[in-house]
């Protein structure tokens, strides 16, 4: 037990340093299991408190980080294609190119951090919707009893798929930082910065699933319908 507060202390204090190479070291502690359950518990219940108090933010925030993300890297595969062909066409060499139709390096390597974002900002948000694996068809045959007992069961599952995620993730991170890695093609842009989003996407993901779980309680109280068939595309 001593051992354990020990190493929250040396977590603790290594983020309060802001020293990568002491958080990376701190992070490879058990304790960080500890730090992480604490951490993704109260940010995910700090979240559901900000999309009670904000519905725009509630119904808006996903949303917008997935469309930005997804139109960002159109974006940049479309002007890498113009980048690679339309200089041909137009029977240049590299010689007598201008600096912005000749082809960056990082238009190749930037997309794939940001797809990242994209895809584990989308997890959250289609636990929101409840267009994950439900098994809507077979839990609407059990009793009410048996469905919200397979809804908290969902609910502790991705706690702790979670759970496992932001630990593994934050280390990641620290050693991403502590070995100061760039973004292939770039001079000076961080792949921490990116991968940062998949631990932080796993803290919004529990907001979505505490608040999905109170719902579902209120519904077992009240006497209303517990499980409605989600459709993909679909909103709340």
């Amino acid at each position: 037990m001593g051992d354990l507060f020990s190493g929250i202390g040396e977590i603790l204090a290594a983020f309060a340093a802001n020293d990568s190479w002491l958080i990376s070291e701190a992070l490879e502690h058990e304790a960080a299991w500890v730090v992480g359950l604490a951490i993704l518990m109260v940010g995910g219940f700090l979240i559901m408190g900000l999309y009670r108090l904000s519905p725009f933010v509630e119904r808006h925030l996903e949303g917008y980080v997935m469309v930005i993300s997804y139109l960002t890297i159109g974006g940049i595969i479309f002007f890498g294609v113009i980048q690679r062909f339309v200089p041909g066409m137009l029977g240049m060499d590299f010689s007598n190119t201008p600096n912005w139709l000749r082809p960056w390096p990082w238009t190749t390597t930037l997309p794939p951090f940001l797809f990242l974002v994209m895809t584990w900002v989308g997890c959250s948000y289609n636990v929101k919707l409840r267009t994950h694996l439900a098994f809507s068809e077979f839990r609407t045959n059990l009793p009410r009893i048996g469905q919200i007992v397979m809804l908290t069961v969902d609910a502790l599952l991705w706690i702790g798929f979670s759970w496992v995620v932001i630990v593994t993730g934050s280390r990641v991170v620290a050693n991403a930082a502590n070995n100061f890695q760039i973004v292939p093609g770039t001079n000076d842009l961080m792949q921490w910065w990116f991968i940062l989003a998949v631990p932080i996407s796993f803290i919004f993901l529990v907001a979505r699933v505490l608040e999905n779980w109170f719902e579902d309680l209120r519904n077992y109280r009240s006497g209303e319908e517990i499980i409605s068939q989600a459709v993909i595309g679909g909103d709340t």
